[in-house]
């Protein structure tokens, strides 16, 4: 009985002798990933963090553990698609069911933040003040307001990067530092520093709390050359405290504002900060910036029924489906046809006029985009020169719809042929010349040949191509964006929408032209659709392929 050696038998002396290294390899990427997780945490993308936790552990057990040696060649491919397809979709299809937009970026934590952090002015008027100063990081302010001066001590003011870093590790308290001024009675004005200096130590500037010799009057950073006198917009009670009606509230996140004594709190159902009354209950408007917050199937109840997001979408939808269909059968029909052509040995030259056919496939895509935007072009466009000369006509293909749609196929379908003629041309050898010798001997020609034997046994090789072909078309984001950008518009939407737009370029102008701000929750539910959308499509193809192999 012959005994097959393992693979670790061959592997092992070299194995033991290097065992170090990869012990060591794996130290130095746990430790460097684990220190990246834990600054994404610090920075709030807790999410990112888990994946980067998941992955790199999975990784290491695979590559360290002997019973998963064979899982090491496809783990690579394996982690490739959960971080590049698998997480951006999971994570797609939870922001669709948030408020994320362009006005709801950050967390309820960072928005109380900023709001803590407004001023408003109070008597005492503005300073405009000069940086004095700059050997060893030694400067001084100059403060000048009509006809007074007013200069600080000495001072040691550090970088941005190196206050933030300090902030950070608790060196140094994020709280105001406090600067008595002096009158200023004559002294020589040292080296004024350049505005660059102001910009590399604003934030240790806006930390400035500069006191008046009076005591009386507080200023701090306004702008790059003014302190002002200003007082904290909003103050945070952390204790709570009782409404006139005699509610209590405890909140860490209620506010007070000091101008007019109100107060307000997160709306959780709209992602804002707002006032509220005596009773507690929330009036006014939101107070931007606002938060992120769960809104549930709100978005995608938007789709369904919100008319000015429902008509565009539908219409949007069957025009994507139209589009992707007339693209596949045109780029099939023409790429077939000039296949059998280029393969016939009559033909002369056979050489020259395939790599004539398939330049356009071998230039990028763009330019080619650009070059018939050109050509098209309503006014100067040589395409309506030669038809207004011609027959004395001059479309509109930019702002009439169907003419609009009718060129966005014209050059897809100049784009899209040559692939399929390459396709056609390979599984053409795969026919048997046989075929059609007995066709010939029964008299039928050319034609009948084409579509008794070449289109049926093309057909089934090239299904799933057709597929791929129809998946791709459907999210053809970049000749839409850069042949029409989705014009002409449609008239009611309520939403950035076009009548050529597909899908995707929908979903693109939602989520970033926005008139009313970006969407990126609604941008979000959309593109759940069309993934399911796409799916269905796709497995409802692969049934209807498989069906017809049954038959």
């Amino acid at each position: 009985m012959e005994v097959v050696p393992s693979i670790e038998s061959y592997a092992g002396p070299k194995k033991d002798k290097y065992v170090w290294l990869k012990w060591t390899m794996a130290a130095l990427i746990a430790v460097l990933n684990g220190y990246a997780a834990v600054m994404m945490y610090a920075s709030g993308e807790w999410v990112f963090a888990l994946l980067d936790l998941v992955v790199v552990s999975v990784g290491l057990y695979v590559f360290m553990n002997k019973k998963t040696y064979a899982h090491r060649y496809i783990f690579p491919g394996v982690a490739g698609m959960v971080v590049f397809i698998i997480f951006p979709l999971a994570y797609t299809i939870g922001i669709a069911f948030t408020n994320y937009s362009g006005s709801n970026l950050l967390s309820l934590e960072q928005a109380r933040d900023y709001h803590l952090k407004k001023t408003y002015k109070v008597a005492g008027g503005e300073f405009d003040f000069t940086l004095l100063g700059g050997e060893n990081n030694q400067f001084q302010l100059l403060l000048q307001q009509d006809d007074q001066s007013f200069i600080s001590q000495p001072l040691t003011l550090s970088n941005n990067k190196a206050r933030e870093l300090a902030v950070r590790e608790g060196r140094v308290h994020d709280e105001p530092q406090v600067v008595q001024l002096q009158p200023l009675n004559g002294e020589a004005i040292d080296q004024v520093a350049p505005i660059r200096a102001i910009v590399d130590h604003r934030t240790h500037l806006s930390a400035l709390d500069l006191v008046l010799p009076d005591g009386n009057i507080h200023l701090t950073l306004s702008s790059l050359r003014k302190f002002a006198a200003q007082k904290q917009l909003y103050t945070q009670l952390v204790d709570g405290v009782v409404l006139k009606s005699g509610v209590m509230i405890k909140d860490s996140n209620l506010l007070r504002d000091n101008q007019s004594g109100e107060l307000m709190l997160p709306n959780g159902d709209t992602g804002f900060y707002q006032y509220i009354d005596a009773e507690g209950h929330f009036v006014g408007k939101g107070i931007a910036p606002g938060f992120v917050v769960s809104v549930g199937w709100k978005n995608f109840m938007r789709i369904m029924t919100d008319p000015g997001i429902q008509g565009p979408f539908m219409q949007i939808f069957v025009w994507t489906v139209i589009f992707s269909a007339c693209s596949v059968a045109f780029t099939l029909a023409i790429g077939m046809v000039l296949a059998c052509l280029v393969q016939w040995e009559q033909l002369k030259g056979r050489g020259f006029y395939r790599v004539m056919l398939i330049l356009p496939y071998a230039i990028p895509a763009f330019i080619s985009i650009l070059v018939f935007k050109g050509l098209f072009n309503q006014n100067f466009g040589e395409i309506n020169l030669f038809l207004e000369a011609a027959f004395g006509i001059k479309p509109d293909w930019y702002t009439n719809p169907f003419l609009a749609k009718v060129m966005i196929l014209i050059v897809n379908t100049w784009l899209g042929y040559p692939y399929m003629m390459i396709l056609c041309m390979g599984l053409l050898k795969a026919i048997p010349e046989d075929l059609y010798e007995a066709s010939a001997m029964d008299g039928a020609g050319p034609v009948q040949n084409f579509f008794k034997i070449t289109v049926p046994l093309l057909m089934k090789p090239l299904t799933p191509l057709l597929i791929a072909s129809f998946a791709f078309n459907f999210n053809n984001f970049v000749l839409i964006q850069l042949l029409t950008n989705g014009a002409p518009d449609i008239i009611g939407a309520t939403t950035p929408a076009g009548t050529t737009d597909l899908l995707v370029s929908y979903t693109y102008r939602i989520a970033f032209q926005g008139s009313g701000g970006q969407d990126y929750g609604l941008a979000s539910a959309i593109a759940t659709a069309i993934f399911l959308i796409v799916g269905a499509l796709a497995l409802l193809n692969l049934k209807l392929s498989k069906a017809d192999k049954q038959l």
